[in-house]
């Protein structure tokens, strides 16, 4: 693994600080803005949710825009539209027109979700694709940290949330000033004929052996249909982007401070400062997976995580039956710290780790952009119905509901996920096509 792969790969991941960002700053703006413009919880709802619905558009459109313009494009625009979305979140004059400036910036957040992932995994050797997709999870978690950082340096400003989402420009910038770094996909270029790029662009990364085989595999089949056999990478695609989402992760990167205002904090400070140790723990596991991916292989990782997300689940549902007693802050901290401990090495990286290598190239953008899709209804739903179901049911039932979804997801990967690591991404194409993969 040489320095210019290393640096195209690094610069190509800044579009996960971008995202990540966004995840982490609404948590601590929210406290300030239903207080600002007196919010319901079904209005908190919507607002947060509301980047999701940009970032659907984001998703869907990346699918047909990056096989057409190219993934490096794509990247490029997406830091362009985030910084529009984050000085119109930060201006906003009143709640109707924060939450369209939310769906402008997630938009942002959909595309680089989609794009960077794909573009990795197209980027990357083979032996080294799982530490490299993992990057875009490493910028992601340090994007939420940072966010976590500046919601709580701004809590006590006159302007505290406008702030907070007016600093969006800075992840957006660096984005913007990444795409100097970086080739386009050779896959991409092979794929539009442009052989000689790719050439160097797989001369630069060390992979010019994987030459041929690319071509050979982009150019067979010329009149490629959509066929019956790739159904079953679609349908794992949507499968993993559910669980990864309904198993709670985003209920507790949008909502931890207000859960911890549940748990029994007082003010918005003290919530705010226990949050960062949820940001630092995320950012910090991830290099579990980076370093462990392409060693012990994507499954054993997710194993783990789930059982440990499971267990973390109950024990948040139970300590909020008893919420008078003297240690239960202290053990819902605990419990919010290892769930994201766990998914820190598991659910999140390698979740994009395999959607990026499950889909045939000719249709990779496609289907990647469904996958992701389906991946933000998932998380408009959670993130819309947590609130309404802590008041309804309580916390005990709704953190018992996602601990049950992860026993049947660690059902799901024993079964029906094959192992990806160290296999080519057009060997995994054609182990789905022959059903010889497992």
């Amino acid at each position: 693994m040489n320095l210019q792969i290393f640096m195209i790969a690094f610069s190509a991941s800044i579009g996960g600080l971008l995202a990540g960002y966004d995840m982490g700053i609404i948590s601590g703006a929210l406290l300030f803005i239903k207080n600002d413009w007196n919010l319901d919880l079904a209005l908190q709802g919507f607002l947060v949710s509301s980047a999701i619905i940009g970032c659907v558009i984001g998703a869907l459109a990346n699918g047909f825009l990056s096989d057409i313009l190219g993934r490096k494009k794509i990247i490029l625009w997406t830091g362009v539209i985030f910084f529009i979305g984050s000085i119109l979140s930060a201006i906003s004059p009143n709640y109707n027109i924060l939450v369209l400036s939310r769906i402008v910036a997630g938009v942002a957040v959909g595309m680089a979700t989609f794009v960077v992932p794909l573009y990795l995994s197209e980027i990357s050797p083979k032996k080294y694709r799982g530490t490299f997709v993992s990057l875009f999870q490493l910028a992601l978690t340090f994007g939420i940290l940072f966010a976590y950082f500046i919601n709580a340096i701004f809590a006590k400003s006159l302007y505290n949330w406008r702030l907070m989402l007016f600093v969006g420009i800075i992840p957006s910038c660096f984005l913007i000033l990444s795409v100097f770094f970086l080739n386009d996909s050779p896959r991409w270029l092979i794929l539009k004929g442009r052989y000689d790029e790719a050439k160097e662009t797989l001369k630069a990364t060390r992979q010019e052996d994987e030459l041929e085989e690319i071509k050979k595999n982009s150019t067979k089949n010329p009149d490629f249909k959509f066929e019956k056999w790739i159904i079953y990478p679609l349908i794992l695609g949507i499968c993993i982007m559910f669980v990864q989402i309904c198993t709670g992760i985003n209920v507790i990167i949008y909502y931890a401070p207000t859960i911890f205002q549940f748990a029994g904090f007082e003010g918005e400070t003290p919530a705010l400062i226990a949050t960062i140790g949820i940001g630092i723990v995320n950012f910090l596991m991830t290099f579990i997976a980076i370093f462990l991916s392409d060693k012990i292989g994507r499954k054993p990782l997710v194993y783990s995580g789930l059982f440990v997300m499971l267990i973390s689940m109950l024990v948040l549902g139970f300590m909020f039956m008893m919420p008078d007693y003297s240690y239960s802050k202290i053990i819902i901290v605990l419990a919010t710290l290892f769930y994201i401990c766990a998914f820190s090495f598991s659910l999140g990286p390698v979740t994009y780790i395999l959607t990026s290598e499950l889909f045939p190239l000719k249709v990779r953008g496609f289907l990647m952009s469904a996958s992701f899709g389906a991946n933000f209804i998932f998380n408009f739903i959670v993130v819309l119905t947590f609130l309404p179901l802590l008041e309804k049911i309580g916390p005990t039932y709704t953190f018992w509901i996602f601990s049950g979804i992860s026993f049947l997801s660690l059902l799901f990967y024993k079964f029906f996920i094959p192992e990806t690591k160290g296999i080519s991404l057009e060997e995994i194409e054609e182990g789905f096509k022959n059903k010889s993969i497992k």
